[in-house]
């Protein structure tokens, strides 16, 4: 019997939820169906799952075997298809860390577009900024938008993203426009907390580069937060600008200093060099690459 017969009949058992159920999907008699699952369990070591006469109950090593087995059979769906060059739709599970801002505000209408394109494909989103280990805790791949420090990871832009400082105009009309970086000294930044450097290196219009850091008035670790709290009048943020695209379009901020560079940062798609990419998940790293090439929609 083969590895893959023992584990589409797991499979097939857990979505069943009766042997009796998936051994008449699969056609073959239920002492065929519990032969398969002992000698998965007697090969892997394992208990998979408790029967009983009336109910099949996981183990946690059935739990974590059955979302890998699972992404396993959709893979090998995929990799047939493609190797019978047939028009074969995505399926499978598409596990992805995404930080909260940019996450939600722009990866998730993408998501939203792409499942309509494949409905056979599903998704497992964590959107959360704390840095995920993507091996330990089952991602496919995460969304990164910064500098990476992590040289282990395989990377693909998707975006550049620009730096803007910006301010309410009620704010500049009570404290004073900057001119120049060094008048940043004399105002209070809304910190991003999760910010590496408290320094902001820049390029003048004339090309010199410089470097200055303004005192923090607020610190948060919440980028919309920080956005609302400039609305409001309480200090100067210097925020990636598909946070602030809008409100720089609406007038409800300014942009300061326009004519000089903040840092330039980048959007990625990350995964670890051991992680093999499913076809779903490579169409769907391709699919944002396609969205945001060439200028994206936040820098117009």
């Amino acid at each position: 019997m083969s590895k893959y017969e023992e584990i589409e009949t797991f499979v097939r058992v857990v979505e069943a939820g009766s042997i009796t159920k998936s051994a008449q999907h699969l056609g073959l008699a239920k002492s065929a169906v519990s032969r398969r699952l002992k000698e998965l369990e007697t090969r892997l070591g394992v208990q998979l799952m408790i029967r009983t006469t009336r109910t099949l109950t996981l183990t946690d090593t059935g739990k974590t075997l059955y979302d890998r087995f699972t992404a396993l059979l959709a893979d090998w769906a995929e990799t047939e298809a493609a190797a019978s060059n047939a028009q074969a739709a995505l399926a499978g599970k598409i596990r992805i860390a995404a930080p909260s801002t940019f996450g939600i505000t722009h990866l998730g209408p993408a998501i939203i577009d792409f499942m309509q394109q494949h409905p056979k494909v599903d998704f497992d989103i964590d959107f959360s900024d704390r840095k995920i280990d993507l091996i330990t805790e089952g991602m496919d791949l995460a969304i990164r938008v910064g500098e990476l420090s992590d040289s282990s990871l395989i990377a693909r832009k998707i975006a550049n993203i620009s730096i803007v400082a910006a301010a309410s105009p009620a704010y500049l009309e009570a404290h004073g426009t900057p001119q120049t970086p060094d008048d940043l000294k004399a105002h209070k930044e809304l910190r991003f907390g999760y910010r590496a450097s408290p320094v902001w290196p820049y390029k003048s219009p004339d090309g010199i580069n410089g470097k200055i850091e303004i005192p923090p008035r607020l610190q948060a670790t919440n980028g919309e937060f920080l956005r609302d709290a400039a609305i409001a009048g309480q200090g100067i943020i210097l925020q990636p600008r598909f946070i602030i695209y809008k409100n720089l379009k609406d007038g409800s901020l300014t942009e300061i200093l326009p004519g000089y560079k903040w840092p330039q940062i980048s959007a990625y798609a990350v995964y670890p060099p051991t992680r093999h990419l499913s076809v779903r998940v490579r169409a769907f790293v391709d699919f944002l690459i396609a969205r945001y090439k060439g200028t994206p929609y936040w820098e117009r």
